[in-house]
């Protein structure tokens, strides 16, 4: 006798769907969704032109100023004297300053002489002498006016620069090794899918509406120096054993709050396929790519819900249509630190020279200086990379001494101490909106202070600085991420701090950082923390061991 089934629930609720275009939901889930949905941001320029620089900053549309605008590289300020512990409580209209980040895109970090100077004198001129060099490449500048706009777009554009998708639910800016067609030991020059995918697809209004940002990186780098792990799509240098070069795919990188390493789909992309399969990549995420929780819908939600096969198999038959050969995994990447700082030759006989601007900061007049020195030893270019550092490349041998003591001569260090050279801080409380703490200041005294407390400390440690837990600054993958927040100092006092994260990685053993329950530092306490854990490593520290394998293997009082 067979058991009568249940009747059905009535009551039971249907899965909610994530948004996904693909399955049917087309009608918009959320604001952000709707704004996209009644006009693409992409429009926005126009009426940037015609409309509010001539009307000024009262006549920009809401919807425009805090969602269009940044499919343009346009966020608006903080307002000076908000402090941290009011970020998350006011409402976006009383956090608008009436100034704009402006964030100048920067593919494959290369620049010419012509390009850097253009955004010097673009600084200058509208932003307060403001240049900072982020982590992925671009330059961003401050105190912008929209009064402004339509004169830097053309400066920017009459040197083949842009803003256009620099921020936004868009691709943003294409990483590439800033030693790509030079360094000597390169599996691949990545430049010319670079420049495909850019030219083909920034600005198509075929993917200017992604669930969220979309993060790129292009090389055939030996150090990968792109990290390629925390990227959304990421083609990574191979060479077959026949000789045949090309690249292997990853997707699903990112850390924010939720963070996730990339996952190998196994293939191998023949350089003239790196379009097609990147406009593959990118039209499952528009497609299936979750749009109902703005905190859900990164591609690497996908990706860990589907998992790399299943990835794979929609890939080649829903959009490329045909089947990728399988692939090998990268080599391990070149011994040493990412960041390309010193002096190094390259494979036609001259050399690179890479320095390291303290966290990225510089000014308008530094860029030009940049340029100026640039020139005078003979180089027509200056590239950025990904941690915040410069390189000037094509420098002949007898010119790189002189080189190095001209920019060392405005500290701009070709040589400089691991502080200097590994210490990373996002944009912070002083202009960002998200931030909670002040930053770039913070991880300069703190350079200053490493430097003098620890001047024979030489293994690699990085230092990232985050203002707010969306780790722009990579705080997940550092020796020391520090997570900036409120906490409570020894007198009961509310002040600026940071959670520490420790022993976090890119590379050879990939990892996110060891929390250890309730440490914290206040910020004026971060030097003396440092200087203690740093201390304890150098005495502790195994024949050849890192940093971030002490810390796996460290007693929490020593972490502390």
């Amino acid at each position: 006798m067979t058991t009568p089934a249940k009747p059905a629930n009535r009551h039971h609720k249907r899965p909610r769907g994530e948004g996904q275009w693909a399955l049917g939901y087309r009608e918009p889930l959320n604001k952000n969704e709707e704004n996209k949905k009644n006009d693409d941001g992409l429009n926005v320029r126009q009426r940037i032109i015609d409309i509010y620089s001539k009307q000024g900053f009262d006549s920009i549309d809401p919807a425009d100023l805090r969602g269009r605008f940044r499919w343009f590289g346009l966020y608006t300020q903080r307002k000076p004297g908000i402090d941290g512990g009011k970020t998350a409580i006011l409402e976006p209209e009383e956090l608008d300053d009436r100034y704009f980040m402006l964030r100048v895109r920067i593919d494959g970090g290369r620049l010419s002489l012509a390009q850097l100077r253009a955004i010097a004198d673009i600084s200058n001129d509208y932003g307060r002498g403001t240049a900072d060099v982020t982590d992925r490449q671009n330059i961003q500048l401050h105190w912008i006016e929209v009064e402004s706009v339509p004169d830097i777009w053309k400066r920017l554009e009459a040197v083949g620069l842009s803003t256009m998708e620099a921020c936004g639910d868009t691709p943003r800016v294409i990483l590439g090794c800033p030693l790509a067609g030079i360094d000597k030991d390169e599996v691949v020059d990545g430049t010319p899918q670079i420049e495909e995918v850019l030219d083909r697809y920034i600005g198509d209004p075929a993917f200017s509406n992604l669930p969220r940002k979309f993060k790129t990186a292009i090389s055939g780098c030996p150090a990968h120096c792109t990290v390629h792990e925390i990227n959304d799509i990421a083609f990574v240098g191979v060479e077959l054993a026949d000789g045949t070069k090309g690249f292997d795919l990853w997707v699903g990188g990112g850390l924010s709050t939720n963070p996730m390493l990339a996952k190998r789909l196994g293939t191998f992309v023949q350089p003239e396929q790196v379009h097609e399969v990147w406009a593959g990549v990118c039209g499952i995420f528009r497609d299936y790519g979750y749009r109902r929780l703005r905190h859900r819908a990164r591609i690497k939600f996908l990706v860990n819900d589907w998992g790399p096969e299943k990835f794979r198999d929609v890939l080649e038959k829903e959009y490329l249509g045909y089947t990728l050969a399988d692939g090998p995994s990268p080599e391990l990447p070149r011994g040493g630190r990412r960041d390309h700082v010193g002096v190094y030759p390259q494979k036609d006989g001259n050399f690179y020279v890479g320095f390291a601007p303290k966290v990225g900061r510089l000014s308008g007049d530094q860029l030009h200086r940049i340029a100026d020195i640039a020139e005078r030893h003979g180089s027509g270019r200056v590239h950025t990379t990904v941690e915040q550092k410069m390189v000037i490349l094509d420098i002949a041998p007898e010119r790189v001494d002189a080189i190095v003591a001209d920019l060392e001569a405005h500290d701009l260090q070709v040589n400089p101490s691991t502080f200097r050279r590994q210490t990373m801080a996002c944009t912070g409380i002083e202009y960002c909106k998200l931030a909670i703490v002040e930053t770039k200041d913070a991880a300069s005294r703190l350079i200053d202070e490493l430097e003098q407390r620890l001047p024979d400390f030489t293994d690699p440690l990085t230092i990232n600085v985050n203002g707010c837990p969306n780790s722009c600054a990579r705080i997940q993958v550092a020796d020391i991420g520090l997570k900036g927040q409120l906490v409570i100092d020894g007198e009961g006092n509310q002040v600026e701090g940071y959670q520490i994260h420790l022993g976090g990685s890119v590379g050879v053993n990939p990892g996110f950082g060891r929390k250890v329950r309730g440490l914290k530092t206040t910020a004026a306490e971060l030097p003396d923390y440092v200087v203690r854990v740093a201390s304890n490593f150098q005495a502790q520290k195994k024949e050849g061991e890192t940093f971030a394998e002490w810390v796996q293997r460290a007693e929490e009082p020593d972490l502390k």
